[in-house]
């Protein structure tokens, strides 16, 4: 029988802790953000929907990024038991330097549209955290403001770089003279991107009426009146441009229509390999074939991505692409990845099959709108905490213990095969 008595105040008192109440309410917030699914809760709540849909939307029925953040979700870890791993390492040397972590921030375009801090917030953060920061041809900061940024941030153990991503632009000068200038800035890898020969079907900015710049019209209006410090903020800051363009001329919309050249070709990169002093790799392989031939080629690497399911839908999923890519290129040539990636589960699995390092776009941009500079400091320390739990439960203490029997890749999309008889029928 259960013996009762009276309750003791100072026990009481005991279980009774009370916290103190955070006052600052984006700091209260962005503590409250658990996974970077919560940052996006808070980015979709505090963004007008407009530039909310261009950063979450993708392509006609947004299929390739779904497949790309199921692939993630549809894996199984086998852990090692009694393999104790108390202290876990996850820096990364990678294209001729370290990272502290395996991922780094991937280019995104006119990312000062999501928040105003823009790529300011995205270098500080990348710089604080010791990874890599890709500045995008359709940046909204220029080639040296980037730099400066980076140069100014308090440098740890591990220094911030700073990574440059190139469009071919149909005025091919342009894209030479934003090459040199990376170069000159000290930028050490460029980003050779090649699956955007013509844009993408965004259609959530199509039914939205979205323009670049935004156009203030009834809808935005209303939708601005719950979020009046997104709008005093975009009213407030320079003008939105892309920055490292801004000297070449012409309506944003003509720049981006430039960007734009389905004639790009080998001899492009041949071109830019000749101009580029530092490590080259391609952006947007979508398959064996390119990447074999690519390496033959002598550039340094690829990043294996549909371009966050913004261009081709029902693109291939970089991540069922990632084994089959590194089988065949071997071991020693360097294969990144990105698209879907959310959590830092899938940046450890994209590790252990394979995969040299790994980029965040939605992610950082998540964290951005969230809460500016500090929004994406918090979704690099989500992405540390989740790798970091991941590896010790996984009972490994380096990124290069990781080994594809760490992962099974669960399927729920299998090619369905024909016979030969079958397809000469035809």
């Amino acid at each position: 029988m259960v013996q009762r008595q009276v309750p003791n105040p100072a026990e009481l008192l005991e279980l009774m802790k009370f916290k103190k109440p955070e006052l600052n309410g984006k700091k209260r917030r962005l503590d409250a953000a658990l996974t970077i699914a919560d940052l996006r809760t808070i980015a979709k709540r505090r963004t007008p929907k407009a530039a909310f849909d261009y950063t979450d939307g993708a392509a006609e029925g947004e299929l390739s990024l779904s497949r790309a953040r199921q692939a993630f979700q549809d894996v199984e870890f086998h852990p090692g038991i009694l393999r104790p791993a108390p202290h876990v390492d996850t820096s990364v040397d990678i294209l001729g330097g370290p990272s502290a972590l395996p991922f780094g921030i991937a280019p995104t375009g006119f990312t000062r549209l999501m928040q105003t801090e823009g790529e300011v917030a995205g270098a500080g953060a990348a710089a604080a955290a010791g990874i890599p920061f890709t500045l995008s041809t359709l940046g909204t900061t220029s080639i040296e403001g980037v730099k400066a940024v980076t140069l100014r941030e308090p440098q740890g153990p591990i220094p911030g770089r700073n990574w440059f991503q190139l469009y071919v632009m149909r005025d091919r000068e342009i894209s030479y003279e934003l090459t040199r200038r990376a170069a000159a800035a000290g930028f050490d890898t460029l980003h050779f991107t090649v699956d955007t020969p013509v844009a993408g079907a965004r259609l959530r900015d199509k039914r939205n009426g979205f323009s670049i710049p935004p156009q203030l019209t009834l809808g935005t209006i209303v939708n601005a009146i719950p979020r009046p410090w997104w709008w005093y903020d975009f009213l407030t800051t320079p003008k939105l441009e892309f920055a490292s363009l801004s000297t070449t001329g012409g309506t944003v919309g003509e720049l981006l229509d430039a960007a734009m050249d389905p004639t790009i070709s080998y001899d492009d990169l041949a071109v830019i390999r000749d101009l580029w002093p530092g490590k080259i790799v391609i952006k947007g392989v979508q398959n064996v074939e390119d990447s074999l031939r690519l390496k033959d080629a002598g550039v340094d690497g690829i990043v294996l991505s549909n371009h966050g399911g913004r261009q081709l839908d029902r693109a291939p999923i970089p991540f069922h692409l990632l084994p089959k890519v590194r089988e065949a290129v071997g071991g020693d040539f360097t294969v990144m990845i990105d698209t879907g990636i959310m959590n830092g589960a899938d940046i450890v699995a994209s590790v252990a099959l394979g995969a040299d390092f790994t980029l965040i776009g939605r992610a950082y941009l998540y964290g951005l709108m969230a809460g500016g500079r500090e929004g994406v400091d918090r979704t690099i320390a989500i992405l540390r905490g989740e790798i970091e739990r991941t590896m010790r439960l996984l009972g490994v203490s380096s990124l290069a213990e990781l080994e594809p029997t760490h992962v099974t890749q669960l399927t729920r999309l299998v090619p369905v095969s024909r016979s030969v008889s079958e397809i000469a029928a035809r």
